[in-house]
């Protein structure tokens, strides 16, 4: 039986004590929480009012008062206070039907009660001077403009090289491929390939697409109708990253259109929403859209996945530059940036600076980002102060790897993930978190364990959204590329005298030095990148690109630096591997140039159009 009181309030009645500062900083936040459902007063002024309880109860234990009469104390009086938020009912529910959470409750609330200094101490070590819960306002203002021009940068990259990747007179055709696709798997191929792209397929749309996405892009930005804008985004992208074939098949494109579409709910369901508009003096929270909180887990959860598996799967690899070996680390084991600055695709100035730095420092550098990507990411959920530290701490990793290599949007989206430290939004989140979260679950779980199979049914749900891009598995750098071989296309006009053709972006004059583009993505050097770790018959794209230099198609050449033909198309092209090498300091005093290679073999023989157009 609980104490009643003879002259309960009107509303629920938290009583606390005024003279303890620890206290105090509590009291704050369950009045952020509680909204205005529950009232609040120090013992010091009601006590007098409630002669039933003695002044050393109060002391000991905060107290609620219902209107029904009915008093509770101590840790029993916290859940049900806080229960008066819907989403905290849980907490009352659990006091009363779970066994052991009241006793561990009681027992731990006794505790701090006995040591207030400590609690203090503590609170202020992990919240610091304000616990209250965050708003998250500014957070998601800056988050969708971060977004946005994440977006918009995708879209311009991509709309000044689409005629040469996919054009009709590009390297891989789309109006050749769709119809392909239709030939083989009939009405199948559309919920295969979902693209608007079936309804036009022409050089047109896939501009308008492109433009469209611009316009929508900076609607975002500037905060007009952001749920609508984010949505039409997500079907823009998604509609060319399909028609884009091998050349948008890169993880931060699945992680653009994942971030895109669960930031459907997270942005405010309104056309104007006031308090995202770009001017200075824009509404103040009390008056802003409420944040979905269920919109926000669902953005959190995908900041921790992408940074754990990112981590795990280096370990999960098997390959030994990770400092993994027979189950322990080796600290002279760390030997992944022995390669990578000068083995990843596109490499910049930096990364060859970087690449000459002290052994220690490498070795060091592997550690860090094996912390920052394995035990950092479940400081997500951590109270104020370190899931600020690990805020930080990713941010910081993210700046590293773009300043020494060139990852497209991949560093400014995952920056963005980190700056976020309506019923129906609400409701459509939660389905999203029911549906994606088992997903979700097993991605991570399948880092640790990657020869586990799904359950039949978890199988089956995730092959009907895998088409949709909106759950994915990640997992950059997963295995250490430990050699660097480049692919170096020649044109000859009568097959004695060869002319290289330069790219934009990729290794090929050895005296030219490591470029930085991003966030701009040079989708045909990336992809020449991959095919130098591939066969050619692995690359079908490979001859689409030689066919189109054969015939002097002017998109497919304006991908390229230089066109060593410019008056007339070359009568052969083959294709010569040679291994690269960063120089040394003193090669490149001495010679002027940042790369040493050596030729190896011949990649593709020659070939002309003559020959191509055989059966």
């Amino acid at each position: 039986m609980h104490l009643r009181i003879s002259n309960p309030p009107p509303k629920p009645l938290m009583i606390w004590d005024g003279e303890c500062h620890f206290c105090k900083r509590w009291i704050e936040r369950w009045r952020e929480i509680t909204g205005g459902k529950v009232d609040y007063a120090t013992y010091q002024d009601a006590a007098h009012r409630f002669p039933e309880i003695p002044v050393e109860q109060f002391k000991r234990a905060v107290a609620l008062i219902e209107p029904t009469g009915e008093a509770f104390f101590a840790a029993e009086a916290v859940h049900r206070s806080l229960g008066y938020r819907s989403s905290r009912k849980w907490l009352a529910w659990s006091y009363d039907h779970i066994p052991g959470f009241a006793a561990i409750s009681e027992t731990a609330y006794k505790f701090i009660a006995r040591h207030r200094s400590l609690g203090s101490a503590v609170t202020r070590l992990l919240w610091g001077k304000d616990v209250r819960p965050p708003t998250y306002f500014w957070a998601r203002r800056w988050f969708l403009r971060a977004l946005g021009l994440t977006y918009l940068i995708a879209f311009v990259s991509l709309w000044v090289q689409v005629d040469g990747l996919i054009g009709g007179d590009g390297v891989s055709p789309l109006n050749q491929f769709l119809p392909a696709v239709r030939a083989q798997l009939g009405r199948d191929g559309y919920a295969l390939l979902p693209t608007l792209c079936w309804f036009d397929s022409s050089n047109t749309f896939l501009h308008f697409l492109c433009g469209g996405g611009v316009v929508l892009s900076l609607l975002l930005i500037f905060g007009i109708a952001p749920a609508i804008s984010l949505a039409a985004l997500f079907i823009f992208y998604l509609s060319l990253t399909i028609a884009g074939q091998t050349f948008l098949n890169f993880q931060w494109d699945v992680l653009l259109l994942e971030t895109g579409f669960l930031s459907i709910f997270f942005a405010p369901w309104r056309l104007w929403p006031k308090d995202l508009m770009w001017r200075p003096g824009s509404t103040s929270p009390a008056t802003a859209a409420p944040v979905s909180r269920a919109g926000l887990f669902l953005l959190k959860f995908l900041l921790f996945k992408l940074i754990l598996m990112s981590g795990v799967v280096k370990l999960t690899s098997g390959d030994d530059s990770w400092g993994w070996l027979n189950h322990s680390f080796h600290w002279s084991a760390l030997t992944a940036l022995d390669y990578h600055y000068w083995s990843q695709p596109l490499p910049t100035m930096f990364g060859w600076w970087a690449d000459k730095s002290p052994e220690w420092f490498k070795h060091f550098s592997v550690a860090f980002c094996l912390a920052v990507e394995i035990v950092v990411p479940f400081l997500i959920w951590a109270p104020r102060r370190p899931r600020l530290i690990a805020t930080g701490l990713m941010i910081f990793l993210q700046l590293a790897i773009a300043i020494t290599g060139n990852y497209c949007f991949f560093n400014l989206l995952t920056i963005a993930l980190c700056l976020h430290s309506d019923q129906l939004c609400r409701y459509a989140a939660i389905a999203v978190i029911v549906v994606t979260l088992p997903i979700n679950a097993w991605l991570i779980f399948s880092a640790f364990k990657p020869r586990a199979r799904p359950p039949h049914a978890l199988a089956n749900l995730y092959e009907q959204l895998e088409a949709f891009r909106i759950v994915n598995g990640y997992g950059l750098f997963r295995v250490m590329t430990k050699d660097r071989c480049e692919i170096v296309l020649e044109g000859s006009a009568e097959g004695v005298e060869w002319l290289p053709y330069e790219f934009k972006w990729k290794p090929g004059d050895v005296k030219r030095a490591p470029g930085w583009c991003a966030p701009h993505q040079p989708r045909l050097d990336w992809q020449m990148w991959f095919a130098a770790l591939e066969r050619p018959q692995q690359n079908p794209w490979l001859v689409g690109l030689i066919v189109r230099l054969l015939q002097g198609s002017d998109d497919v050449n304006r991908l390229l630096a230089h066109n060593p033909f410019p008056e007339r198309p070359p009568r052969y092209i083959r294709a010569v591997f040679y291994r690269y090498r960063f120089t040394t300091v003193s090669e490149l005093r001495q010679s002027g140039a940042w790369w040493k290679r050596q030729e190896l073999r011949e990649y593709l023989p020659t070939v002309s159009l003559d020959q191509l157009r055989q059966p």
